[in-house]
């Protein structure tokens, strides 16, 4: 599952590096090295999950990191930025493989806060590959080059098949599995967008994954260019990726005590009300405040994001236990398609200044927050139907 997020942070001090051999003449068109990964998710995730299905987990999840592989090898023979872009899509249709997969491995044995916690120290390992990841491309950068780092994720993926080949037991029995059919894919994604609270919540995990992307697309940018940290640019983006990571790690007790909704409505409103604080002060220093206030304000938002991923995929995969495969690939391929024109959007607007980002964190916010709370108007009707039909079938006390 740390894939992705090798896959995605590890490159990122090379990205300027990456531009020049390639002769990219927009210095804002590098970071399509970083969103071409996500447009391969998006699109591995509708496919991987029915497979999965059809298949079994094991099957599907090899089958992608062997995709993951090959686009590997072809980003480090890549002699242009196009061939670069198409292998980091074939990358990331690969990596969706064993990322979307997982969910509905863990959707096989478990259900409600359970899972929650469960996905919730899944997604820390997940997120913590990126505290070491941006120094790791570094000094493999400063070692042999960007194509270093490519291949690297080559090797890393090729020791994941091996270990999961031997320690991974199938969770999907034959008597479970569903044919693979676009008929029978179409029913099921009708029936998820049918579902008002898995759909709420889906677009809720689309608003905050879209505030992820624009972070992500500009932070070498963000680190190096506007704030001129150079070498210590892991180091920053590793501290933000470690309050993501004890935030996620946290999340697994602080769920089981105050339960999914509460918590993850808390961490939008948290995000929400930072942004709205922190835009006067950034107009304040001309849209560029000094590095430790804007380190404080993205210590506040990464570490309400680490309390949101787990939970809203637990909270949209709940009602979609008896379609575990195609769900997954639904809950995790529409935020992405919903984070990754936005977010890219957010990216390409970088100026040097954080207007952007601060408004882009705030308006994306108060869109989780307003998603989560229609999908629970769903809810509370369906727990309103629930109740009556159990008082008409047992009449009353």
């Amino acid at each position: 599952m740390s894939l992705p997020a090798l896959a995605t942070d590890a490159m990122l001090p090379a990205l300027p590096a990456i531009g020049d051999d390639l002769g990219v003449p927009r210095q804002n068109d590098v970071q399509f090295v970083v969103t071409a990964l996500f447009l391969g998710l998006g699109l591995g995730q509708m496919v991987f999950g029915p497979l999965s299905d059809r298949f079994g987990r094991r099957t599907a999840i090899h089958a992608g990191l062997v995709l993951f592989m090959t686009g590997c090898l072809m980003t480090v023979f890549a002699p242009t930025f196009e061939v670069m872009i198409a292998s980091r899509v074939l990358q990331g249709i690969g990596v969706a493989g064993p990322r979307i997969v997982i969910i509905a491995l863990v959707r096989d044995q478990y259900e409600g806060r359970q899972m929650a916690r469960l996905m919730s120290f899944a997604i820390t390992v997940f997120i913590l590959v990126p505290a070491v990841a941006p120094a790791l491309g570094q000094g493999l950068m400063w070692l042999g080059g960007w194509r270093a780092i490519f291949a690297t994720f080559f090797a890393v993926a090729a020791v994941a098949f091996a270990w999961f080949a031997l320690r991974q037991p199938e969770t999907l029995p034959a008597a479970r599995r569903r044919p693979f059919a676009p008929r029978a894919i179409g029913a099921a994604v009708l029936e998820i967008v049918r579902i008002r609270t898995a759909l709420g919540y889906t677009i809720a995990t689309g608003c905050v994954l879209a505030s992820f992307v624009a972070y992500l697309s500009s932070a070498q940018q963000i680190f190096q260019d506007a704030y001129g940290t150079g070498a210590l640019f892991p180091l920053y983006f590793g501290v933000l990726a470690l309050s993501i990571g004890c935030a996620s790690l946290m999340n697994g007790r602080v769920v089981l005590k105050h339960g999914m909704r509460r918590v993850a409505m808390t961490a939008t409103v948290s995000i929400t009300l930072a942004s709205v604080v922190a835009w006067p002060l950034a107009l304040a220093f001309d849209g560029l405040p000094p590095l430790w206030l804007f380190m404080a304000y993205l210590l506040v938002v990464f570490s309400s994001v680490g309390f949101l991923f787990g939970n809203l995929n637990a909270l949209a995969m709940e009602p979609l236990g008896h379609i575990a495969g195609v769900g997954a690939s639904v809950v995790a391929s529409l935020p992405t398609f919903i984070a990754l024109p936005l977010g890219a959007l957010v990216g390409q607007n970088f100026d040097g200044t954080m207007y952007a980002q601060i408004a882009a964190y705030g308006v994306f916010g108060a869109g989780a927050f307003a998603a989560m709370r229609w999908a629970e108007g769903g809810a509370r009707r369906s727990r309103d139907h629930g109740a009556v039909s159990e008082q008409d079938e047992t009449g009353p006390d």
